[in-house]
């Protein structure tokens, strides 16, 4: 017998990632093992200290039981210190803070837990693919907003002033911004807020790159009246290497993060309490922690620019976040053929820019989440199995 599925997958693909990894595996098994440069998965591991604080929590015999929905206090509480320590804002770890099993949960259950079937989500073009598909899984409909590079990839608001916004109910920002590395500013934030609070329309801030290469963390709850209009996401993931864990928070309005809980509530039995006892540990880790993440992860940016540089790519130096975006030279018609060519020719895989929107045609991300020797060994495939030579460009 075969069932028919639900209308709502009509729309819906297996994530991309999801794909291509099958196709590498693929490759890896016929020759010569390809180097993944695609996904933002840190290849660093937590501090050891926090490791070790699992291992001691999971020999308690009475740890293994079912959990709060809304996470440990410990754990809330530690978000809420972190957030007022690093982004000066003040949270009530009771009510407007909301542990997740990692922040791309959050965007699905904000999404079932907000939207109906026909409402509007304004989201982001290019733009992380999950906001598209749990609005679709949510049956409303994605309205896309353009981000470009001669904008630095930030919203043109007198754009979004004339668009149709009847209907629309959310909308999904995202800096330091996945895939562009472009990095918000207070006043970027100030102007969000006042749209969402001028047309009612809830701004969902996705936030876990802000501690990577940024110089300076920075978060929309910390501009006045963003809780009014206001949701932010974070994670464990970037921060503290703990991607795995699958560890991440929301945090803002009590009343929508009261609705998530009501969602979540009926989908899960809470996170395994040594999870979150280890996490509380990470969110102490302090400056020293971040500064050493960062030292590591600029020498990898610069040796990132190298391969674009050898491609004949244009990027911007010195972004943020986890990823170095760029521009592909004349000779592609595309960054999905630049990419192809690159897998197939030296079994390096860079991600097409086209995933994240059409404004991304033009492009391709190179992740930072492989140490220093794999980039230079890419540099050498590159200059090995292609026919392109390392030039001078100028970049951007």
């Amino acid at each position: 017998m075969i069932i028919k599925p639900a209308n709502r997958m009509n729309h819906i693909r297996e994530y991309y990632f999801s794909e291509k990894t099958r196709e590498i595996e693929r490759l890896n098994q016929s020759g010569l093992p390809v180097i993944n440069l695609g996904i933002g998965s840190p290849d660093l591991a937590p501090d050891p200290w926090v490791i070790e604080q699992l291992r001691d929590e999971i020999l308690t015999p009475d740890c293994h039981s079912y959990q709060n929905y809304k996470g440990i206090p410990e754990l809330r509480e530690a978000f809420a210190s972190w957030y007022r320590d690093y982004y000066h804002v003040t949270l009530n770890p009771e009510t407007e803070i909301q542990l997740l099993t990692g922040s791309k949960e959050g965007v699905l259950l904000v999404s079932l837990a907000l939207l109906n079937p026909g409402d509007k989500v304004l989201v982001p073009d290019p733009g992380y693919p999950t906001y598209s598909s749990a609005t679709r899984l949510a049956e409303a409909h994605t309205l896309y907003y353009n981000l470009r590079e001669e904008t630095g990839w930030m919203p043109n608001f007198e754009d979004l002033e004339k668009m149709d916004l009847s209907g629309v109910k959310m909308m999904w920002t995202n800096y330091p911004n996945m895939p562009t590395g472009a990095a918000a500013s207070v006043d970027i934030y100030q102007k969000l807020v006042d749209f969402g609070n001028r047309h009612d329309i809830l701004i969902c801030n996705d936030n876990p790159y802000s501690f990577i290469l940024t110089g300076k963390p920075l978060s929309i709850l910390n501009i006045k009246g963003a809780k009014n209009c206001c949701i932010e996401l974070n994670s464990m993931s970037k921060t503290f290497n703990m991607a795995g864990w699958r560890i991440g928070m929301i945090a803002g309005n009590k009343e929508i993060i009261s609705n998530v809980l009501k969602v979540k509530s009926n989908m899960d039995s809470g996170m395994f309490r040594p999870l979150q006892l280890a996490a509380t540990q990470a969110l102490t880790l302090g400056k020293e922690w971040i500064d050493h993440l960062n030292r590591e992860y600029r020498e990898r940016q610069k040796l990132a620019e190298k391969v674009f540089r050898s491609l004949g790519v244009t990027f911007k130096e010195n972004s943020c976040g986890l990823f170095l975006w760029g521009k592909v030279g004349r000779q592609w018609q595309s960054g999905k053929e630049l990419s192809d060519h690159l897998l197939h020719r030296a079994r390096v895989f860079v991600t097409p820019g086209f995933i994240f929107g059409s404004n991304g045609n033009s492009y391709v991300r190179i992740s930072l989440c492989a140490n220093q020797d794999t980039f230079k060994e890419v540099i050498e495939r590159i200059e090995r199995h292609l026919d392109i030579h390392p030039l001078s460009y100028k970049t951007n």
